[in-house]
């Protein structure tokens, strides 16, 4: 009986212990991102449609049919660029979000890769195979298992410090995919990287009145925060930014951290970073 009861303990603290480490892309996924990422550059194009209402799906993107030496996967592709219905959106910033990602060790951003379809340079991604949109979450008023919850709610928390540093103004419901691990997957980012002095002196997700939007961060993500540069951006996403986009970037990187040191010593560092 008492070698029952330190089991199932030890399991209980496994499971917690597990959780906390989930609010990324699994070891697996990262090391197949290069496989995918070749996949929708060279597989062949079968077929395509547009299924997507416009409420569901702004930029209007076709999904394409894609083959490759016998494996058969459905992407997403869309080339929405510049004034599209009210918005400045821009489908190179899905490429720049996604290596901006790679580079920080964020892994929280699937695969995006240039692609031509019908003629036209544009931004394609693989289709989410097994995964609910935060939509149907709150719709279905799922709740998130106990023994994930710590680590989801450092997810969101991540989230909104990742949108903070590339000015993401339309993180809505339909672009958040919770996996059945209640790991976060972030997708849609054609509404990124703004250059106006109101994304470069203010953070989007910050103090609202006395609620903070941001508790905790991991410490790894902060110190790759530290050592961003131009240099390093530029090499990371290429053409997919033009400089004025990359100095914002570091502009509201800045103001992170200060918001990270103010952050601090509310909470204290032990609380705050982990």
């Amino acid at each position: 009986m008492k070698k029952a009861l330190i089991f199932f303990f030890f399991f209980i603290f496994f499971l917690g212990f597990h959780a906390q480490s989930l609010a990324q892309l699994t070891d697996k996924e990262i090391a197949e991102r290069e496989k995918w990422e070749r996949f929708l550059k060279d597989a062949k194009i079968t077929e395509s449609s547009q299924p997507l209402d416009a409420w569901e799906a702004v930029t209007e993107p076709w999904r394409l049919k894609l083959e490759l030496d016998g494996v058969v996967k459905f992407g997403w592709w869309k080339n929405v660029e510049g004034r599209y219905k009210g918005n400045i959106e821009g489908w190179k910033w899905e490429i720049a979000a996604y290596q901006l990602d790679k580079l920080l060790g964020l892994n929280m951003v699937p695969s995006y890769v240039e692609k031509r379809f019908q003629g036209d340079r544009g931004v394609i991604s693989l289709e989410a195979e097994y995964m609910m949109k935060l939509r149907e979450k709150q719709k279905k008023n799922i709740k998130c298992p106990a023994r994930f919850i710590d680590a989801y709610n450092k997810a969101n928390y991540l989230m909104k410090a990742w949108d903070n540093l590339l000015a993401n103004e339309d993180r809505n419901v339909g672009d958040v995919l919770i996996t059945e691990d209640w790991r976060l997957i972030l997708i849609d980012h054609s509404l990124s990287f703004r250059t106006s002095k109101k994304h470069t002196r203010k953070l989007i997700n910050t103090r609202k009145g006395d609620k903070e939007q941001v508790k905790k961060l991991p410490r790894t993500f902060v110190e790759n925060l530290k050592s961003l540069d131009f240099e390093k951006i530029k090499k990371a996403v290429g053409e997919y930014l033009v400089d004025k986009e990359v100095n914002a970037v570091l502009s509201r990187r800045d103001l992170i951290l200060q918001d990270v040191d103010r952050l601090i010593k509310k909470f204290g560092e032990d609380k705050f970073l982990y």
